[in-house]
């Protein structure tokens, strides 16, 4: 999952924690928003842990300083 995704769960989780009073039978919608949110949290975390994790490392090969031909 990535950041953005996370986020986007998060903030839909959000709203429907916090700003909708609808009601759905069989469906409690806070509860689902709060599920949403730990949710994308979770993914944030590892979203995170993983974007930092993405190092490269880059071996560079010394060839010496060629100055011109060898003295003969």
């Amino acid at each position: 999952m990535t950041i953005g995704a996370s986020i986007f769960l998060i903030a839909v989780g959000a709203i429907l924690r916090f700003a909708v009073t609808a009601t759905v039978a069989d469906v409690d919608l806070q509860v689902v928003g709060v599920i949403l949110m730990v949710a994308g949290g979770i993914g944030l975390l590892i979203g995170l842990f993983l974007q930092a994790n993405n190092r490269r490392t880059v071996v560079y090969e010394d060839r010496g300083y060629r100055q011109g031909p060898p003295p003969a």
